[in-house]
């Protein structure tokens, strides 16, 4: 496993949705915590994870099933696999296998990013167009070669 710069909120994580991006914010500064957590703070930090995981991923399930999202089984069944690895790796955080968190904790960071272009990102638009009557704009800085 190679070493990760904690993960930091960028233009790129922004949906135009503005709860859900709220609920990316707060998934990131708490993903940094994870990744930047001595092995002492492990469980405290993961629990938290958890914690919130559960009520991001209750949220946007609702959202989805409220709205009748065409794809939300898929996501739904993503969201739900997430959360059984967090319970899992907490049990054996327990048991003091430091370094499965570890790893938990850089799986995360690898997922969030793709999940959130292909997945959430879809629903967003959903959201936006069933709310506002549009797709969500989001504006981003030009990049320079």
């Amino acid at each position: 496993m190679t070493e990760q710069a904690p993960m930091q909120w960028g233009v790129d994580y922004t949906l135009g949705y503005d709860p859900m991006d709220d609920i990316h914010d707060e998934f990131i500064e708490l993903l940094e915590q994870l990744q930047t957590a001595t092995d002492e703070q492990l469980p405290e930090r993961l629990e938290q994870m958890e914690q919130h995981l559960q009520a991001h991923f209750e949220q946007e399930n609702t959202w989805m099933e409220q709205t009748a999202f065409p794809a939300r089984q898929c996501h739904i069944d993503e969201h739900a696999a997430v959360l059984k690895s967090v319970a899992e790796v907490r049990v054996l955080l327990t048991e003091g296998k430091i370094q499965i968190c570890r790893e938990l904790t850089h799986a995360l960071a690898d997922w969030f990013p793709g999940h959130t272009t292909h997945l959430d990102s879809a629903l967003a638009h959903w959201m936006g167009k069933d709310r506002l009557g549009g797709k969500p704009m989001v504006f981003r800085p030009m990049q320079r070669e």
